[in-house]
């Protein structure tokens, strides 16, 4: 009888023992994952949370003027395809005319007794078949191939149209996706941003709404000046009827009215927005992101700062406002927020231009 023996144990090797250890500290990792369920997420302190709202309303800020610059290029691109397609189809109605002429001669020819081969060609059920053979045209021997040529030059014209008006197409579709995802960054910012000062106290929310951006402090207005946050507040005349103080007074009747991303006015603002709607009452036309007008006039240095100029900020140039004079800037703060008076160094510096 066979004798029937334990059989003998391998040790482990090198490798399984590095593998079962591994195992054993993520079962242990795990065990003490589930066991800390229960704990609650470290809180943010109130001024953890006030920071991380100001990078986030930062962040949407610069998706905004990002945002505006898409648009632009958007509402370029539409118009473009709105052209090319409206040439085409003036073209295309020329055309039809052309070749009922030809049509018409046609039928005169019919009629006397035989037809040209360029009108057979130009009649045919396949007109592009025609054009490819358009040599014949030079055997025509009369004005009829004149006609025939021009509606070759009119097919070709009307088909050079429609293509660009197909590139244009694709570019608008392009330009339309961006739209949606910088509006989709601009609204995630926003979104987190209120959970997080959901998490304030009233009075915190209260203290830090009032900082930034529901008026300004009493210590940034002129004497006698209304309340910054108070629509309506009174604007200093134009006294030099300058442009620079058309602008300024704009800005001025602007105060209190909301902040809301991507707008340029009557009732309501972004920081661009209502540089540009400024300038543009003063009859200068500015281009729409902050980006852009910081290019669109003379740059000049903090000390040279007159009322009228464009003062810029943060490393971005994510936003701008209206030097206003006496250190003072008008901006449409954030969401939120509404038109106000700030001091001019409350924000970090980026530049400063001034509108031709």
């Amino acid at each position: 009888m066979a004798s029937h023996r334990k059989p003998r144990q391998r040790p482990f090797s090198g490798g399984t023992v590095r593998t079962a250890a591994t195992l054993a500290l993520a079962g242990a990792a795990t065990a003490t994952a589930f066991e800390g369920t229960s704990h609650a997420e470290p809180q943010q302190t109130p001024a953890q949370v006030k920071a991380e709202v100001d990078r986030l309303y930062e962040e949407a800020e610069a998706a905004t003027e990002s945002y505006n610059g898409a648009k632009v290029r958007a509402d370029e691109a539409e118009r473009a395809l709105t052209g090319l397609q409206e040439e085409a189809a003036r073209k295309a109605d020329r055309l039809g005319a052309a070749r009922s002429a030809l049509a018409s001669v046609a039928a005169g020819q019919y009629r006397s007794g035989g037809l040209g081969p360029a009108v057979q060609l130009a009649l045919a059920s396949d007109p592009q078949d025609y054009l490819e053979r358009a040599s014949l045209l030079t055997r025509a021997g009369d004005r009829t191939a004149a006609e025939v040529a021009s509606v070759r030059r009119g097919l070709d014209e009307v088909g050079r149209l429609r293509a660009q008006a197909d590139g244009r197409l694709t570019e608008v579709r392009a330009r339309r996706d961006e739209l949606a995802r910088q509006k989709s960054v601009i609204e995630d910012r926003l979104a987190t941003a209120q959970r997080l000062l959901a998490r304030l106290s009233a009075e915190e929310r209260a203290a830090y709404e009032a900082r930034h951006g529901g008026g300004a402090d009493p210590a940034a207005r002129p004497a006698g000046m209304a309340p910054a946050g108070q629509a309506g507040a009174p604007a200093p005349a134009p006294a030099d009827g300058s442009r620079a103080a058309h602008a300024v007074a704009f800005a001025y009747g602007a105060i209190g009215k909301p902040y809301i991303w991507g707008a340029t006015g009557p009732g309501s603002f972004d920081c661009s927005g209502l540089t540009q709607a400024a300038w543009r009452a003063a009859g200068v036309s500015l281009p729409r992101t902050t980006y852009t007008q910081i290019n669109a006039g003379r740059r000049i240095s903090r000390d040279q700062l007159a009322p009228g100029d464009l003062v810029f900020y943060y490393s971005g140039v994510t936003h701008v406002g209206l030097y206003v004079g006496g250190g003072q800037i008008i901006h449409a703060p954030r969401p939120g927020s509404t038109v106000r008076l700030a001091p001019v160094d409350s924000m970090p510096w980026a530049g400063a231009s001034r509108p031709a």
